[in-house]
């Protein structure tokens, strides 16, 4: 059993019905489902996931000023639900925080994006980290009568202002050229294994989050990252020679292998690069593209910033 399947069922089962019977009136403003941390809101959970934060459960998202009329209520109804449900009880731990239950909406989206519901300007975009935005922008909505939460939800689904994806991706593209283009082989070189596995580390994780920006996705937190990114439609080589990275040692004998992969995968992004207007080299070295991506940003405090910086 699916951990969004089992919260799909629970909530029809017996969160619908008492939230029916004892909030009639204010259901209006309600809106549930299960969205944030954890795999089971990504789809990623299996046998493994069950030991912790797994179980019967759902979120119920209220406006803040109905939570301080009705918060306290409502959670107190939520907690006499069944405790046990197809043969699951949820086993919470206490580093997790609250994952199911009541919760104000602004509260919610506050504490992963730092700005309410919406974020009001391009700095605003710039300060949430990537896989914040991937939490909140997972899962499923099962309900929404007010609509407030799903308007917030597909506000961030709509991606990063132009401004924001193109200093994000001027970002990747500096660190990619950096990392893999120039410094990882001259580790090698040097007898530097350490540092070559460092380069390489600081590669892979740069160039996946290059391939979600260009995808229009936003990436999850790191251990779910190369999983989710065999998912995207743009750039399928470019996954599978991260992949290939990830397999062959860092030494003299399989040095001039890896960074051919890596120049493979910054052409790839190059071309990407090229495809969608965002620059129109035609050098394979990345950071013959950062003079154009950069200049392509209206924003001036954007584009005032460091060219690796993303804050």
């Amino acid at each position: 059993m699916k951990g969004m399947e089992l919260s799909i069922r629970y909530f029809e089962q017996y969160g619908l019905s008492m939230l029916r019977e004892h909030f009639a009136e204010e259901l209006k403003y309600m809106a549930c489902g299960l969205v944030g941390e954890g795999s089971e809101c990504f789809g990623y959970d299996d046998e493994f996931s069950q030991d912790h934060d797994f179980g019967p459960g759902f979120c119920i998202w209220v406006p803040i000023r109905i939570y301080e009329r009705i918060g306290e209520k409502l959670q107190k109804a939520y907690d006499e639900l069944p405790k046990s449900f197809m043969g699951y009880e949820r086993v919470p731990s206490s580093m997790a925080g609250k994952r199911v239950g009541v919760l104000p909406m602004e509260t919610f989206y506050t504490r992963f994006t730092n700005c309410g519901l919406f974020p009001s300007d391009n700095m605003n975009w710039m300060r949430i980290p990537e896989n914040n935005l991937a939490i909140v922008t997972n899962g499923k909505v099962f309900m929404d009568n007010y609509g407030e939460f799903s308007k917030a939800r597909e506000h961030l689904l709509n991606f990063y202002p132009e401004d924001v994806l193109r200093k994000k991706i001027a970002a990747r593209v500096a660190i990619m050229a950096q990392s893999g283009q120039y410094n990882y082989y001259r580790c090698i070189k040097r007898g530097e294994n350490v540092a070559a596995y460092q380069a390489c580390a600081e590669f892979v994780k740069t160039a996946l989050s290059c391939v979600f920006l260009l995808n229009g996705r936003y990436a999850p937190f790191y251990k779910w990252t190369f999983r989710a990114a065999k998912e995207l439609t743009k750039l399928r080589s470019a996954v599978h020679g991260i992949e290939r990275l990830t397999k062959i040692p860092d030494d003299m004998g399989t040095g001039a292998e890896k960074r051919d992969i890596m120049e493979n995968i910054c052409t790839d992004v190059a071309e990407e690069l090229r495809v969608r207007n965002f620059s129109s080299s035609r050098d394979n070295f990345l950071q013959m593209h950062l003079g154009e991506i950069m200049s392509g940003i209206s924003d001036v405090r954007i584009r005032s910033m460091h060219v690796m910086e993303d804050c």
